[in-house]
Formats: structure tokens, C-alpha cells, sequence
């Protein structure tokens, strides 16, 4: 017997599945069978983000049901969701109380509603932004409008007045609007005077 000896093939599958078990054992990541562990911090912020999905959605549905059902369903937001179409929402019991809402919490050193954020500047209004302050005060009546409109019908083989064209129907569109507002709101204080 001391004459036997091991086969190369017999060898090399000894190795490969020694490797596979070690490789098993020591260096295997999360399987789909051990979901990782989540912390409660984690697990919470993914609700907030789900409930902000859904009410994005559905703004009628309240906080605190959309909460109960995904805390019945696992956090699954597509359930939660076909629930909320199919009118099955159920509202949740008295006894559940969910966490309050998480905000930014201000930086230390601030003393509540004293401290306010500075305003972010307001986007200017077309009239402004196009420089059109000089054409509302001599907007032009509808005839000359419709003649603008009617020689502009030709497209131009040349950018320049295809750009010119584009810019000055523009204007007309803001300032028809314009006009359009002013006259709906003279035509409310009409009314409001009225009764």
C-alpha cells in the first residue's frame, strides 16, 4: 500500500473545495439569506424617506396612516401605494404614536425662532428680466400687432433676424399677457367694487 500514490485530478478538487469553504467562511459579504443589520437610525431615516415619497404622491393621505401601513408591510412603498389607489388604507389604531417628523435641527447657538435664514433673492419678473419697462408704456394697439405678426410669418435664411424675429415675438407674447392680467384684474376690482 505504500505504493499508492494521489491522483493530480483528485488533488486539484481537494484544493478547490477547501478554497470554496474557507472563501465560505471567512470572506463571504452579505447573502441574500442574512440581509445586513440596520441600525434603528438607519431604518427610521428610510421611513422618512418613504412617507416623503408617497405624500409627494398622494398629499391628501396623512403622515401618520402612511407610517402604520408601512410599518405593517416592512417599509414596502409599492404596497403602500397600491393600497392608497385601491381606497384599503386602513387608518391606524389610537394606541400608534409615530415618531415626530424629523426637521434640520438649527445650528447650536441660535435662540429659535429669533435666528431667521436670510431670504433668498426673488426671481425677477419677465418685464424686468428682458428689459421690456420702456414697451409697457407704449405697448402697441392690436392692429399693429397683427402687422408684426404678419410680416414675421417668413422664416429667414439668416440667424440674425431669425433671432431678432424670435426676440420681438417673445416680447409680444410677455406683454399681451401682461395686458391680458391687467385688464382680469381691473375687471375683479370691478366686481369686488360692485357688490
Amino acid at each position: 500500500m505504500s505504493d499508492e500514490q494521489i491522483s493530480l485530478p483528485f488533488f486539484a478538487i481537494v484544493l478547490i473545495v477547501s478554497g470554496l469553504i474557507v472563501r465560505y467562511l471567512f470572506f463571504s459579504g452579505p447573502s441574500p439569506e442574512r440581509p445586513p443589520v440596520r441600525t434603528a437610525e438607519q431604518m427610521l431615516r428610510s421611513r422618512e424617506v418613504a412617507v416623503q415619497r408617497i405624500q409627494q404622491m398622494f398629499p391628501q393621505v396623512e403622515r401618520r396612516s402612511i407610517l402604520w401601513d408601512l410599518q405593517r408591510n416592512g417599509g414596502n412603498i409599492q404596497s403602500t401605494t397600491e393600497r392608497i389607489l385601491a381606497g384599503r388604507l386602513e387608518t391606524p389604531p389610537v394606541t400608534f404614536q409615530p415618531p415626530p417628523l424629523r426637521t434640520q435641527s438649527p445650528p447650536t447657538g441660535s435662540s429659535g425662532p429669533a435666528a431667521k435664514q436670510p431670504e433668498k433673492p426673488s426671481q425677477p419678473d419677465l418685464i424686468t428680466r428682458y428689459n421690456l419697462r420702456d414697451k409697457v408704456a407704449d405697448s402697441a394697439p392690436a392692429g399693429e400687432e397683427e402687422e408684426a405678426q404678419k410680416e414675421g410669418k417668413a422664416w429667414s435664411s439668416n440667424r440674425e433676424e431669425r433671432q431678432s424675429a424670435l426676440q420681438r415675438r417673445r416680447d409680444e407674447m410677455i406683454l399681451a399677457a401682461r395686458r391680458k392680467m391687467e385688464a382680469k384684474m381691473a375687471a375683479e376690482k370691478a366686481a369686488q367694487g360692485s357688490s
